[in-house]
């Protein structure tokens, strides 16, 4: 495990350690030390150094743990996850596993990660993705059908999203179509579903997710959108392993009813907490935009829209919707 990645675990109690105890212990000279300790600030972690005593992690860290992370899970999960692979850094949890899908990875494959270099939302936004903050995790999927009748995939994920922030004590979020969990008019949660395969199946599903945990005040100046986090909302200190748990199960039995079953089972969900319900929005196209009255969601999870008095349904794809 690289340097900084060691220096995190031993100082994420939040409790001040000599840069003489923390070089004796990985073998690296004071000056070694304040080198490791300088990438703190990239990996959006904050450092106090304070002369005579030390330093430390501005607010302690939970770091995950695969180990209590599998513990927490109910016994039928257990037998649909394949492998849970916890990292410190990666590119995109998404990423790892669409790396995998060549080399036959298993369906019930999770990737979850302390921070994301690379991490990435609808339309190819960038997912701010700060150390040990918040919550970045994807799971692969099998399917036995093409990837046409995957359609609501990511509405069905998304209302397993909102399921486990609920039980985490959020009580007034809401969804916004296609893929993201809003409260308090700000953005908490994303999901980005990508299929491959036959047209004719079989094809797989990676269904990456983003909840805002503990988000950084810098983040205030570094995300373009209004944006909130579970214990900014709940008022209390929130698990991530947790957390983690509840939303492993909320997955796997979302994805095995899907499989089944296909949107059906999810539309009153969704309609019951869809943001957008009987307001003007604006359905934004490349090079065009369309304003009319949302009216919810079919069964393939296209969005309704009353226009100039004429219901049109509008698929994710390129389309942006926002209240008008």
């Amino acid at each position: 495990m690289p340097h900084r990645y060691r220096l995190i675990e031993m100082l994420a109690d939040g409790r001040f350690q000599s840069g003489q105890m923390l070089g004796a212990e990985l073998g690296l000279t004071r000056a070694g030390v304040w080198k490791q300790l300088r990438k703190f600030d990239s990996l959006g972690l904050d450092l106090q150094a304070i002369r005579g005593r030390g330093y430390r992690l501005a607010r302690p860290l939970e770091l995950l743990d695969s180990s209590r992370i599998e513990s927490q899970v109910s016994r039928a999960t257990r037998k649909r996850i394949s492998r849970l692979d916890v990292r410190p850094e990666v590119d995109s949890t998404s990423s790892v596993l669409r790396r995998q899908l060549t080399a036959e990875a298993q369906s019930g494959h999770v990737c979850i990660a302390e921070t994301q270099s690379a991490g990435r939302g609808r339309r190819g936004r960038g997912w701010f993705s700060p150390f040990g903050a918040n919550l970045y995790l994807s799971m692969l999927w099998r399917f036995e059908c093409g990837p046409a009748a995957l359609g609501g995939l990511s509405l069905a994920a998304g209302v397993a999203v909102l399921k486990t922030v609920q039980r985490a004590g959020v009580d007034q979020a809401g969804l916004k179509w296609p893929n993201d969990i809003y409260s308090q008019d700000a953005k908490l949660a994303g999901v980005l579903v990508e299929l491959f395969g036959e047209a004719a199946g079989p094809c797989q599903a990676i269904i990456g997710v983003g909840i805002n945990v503990a988000m950084p005040d810098r983040a205030r100046h570094l995300i373009d959108q209004p944006w909130i986090d579970v214990q900014r909302l709940v008022g209390a200190k929130v698990s991530r392993n947790h957390l983690a748990s509840g939303l492993l199960d909320e997955l796997v039995a979302t994805l095995s009813r899907y499989e089944a079953e296909g949107l059906g089972p999810f539309v009153d969900s969704w309609q019951a907490h869809d943001l957008l319900a009987g307001r003007l929005v604006e359905v934004r196209f490349p090079h065009k935009i369309v304003r009319g009255n949302a009216e919810g969601i079919d069964l393939q999870g296209a969005l309704l829209v009353k226009v100039q008095g004429e219901l049109q349904r509008f698929t994710s794809g390129d389309v942006s919707v926002r209240p008008a």
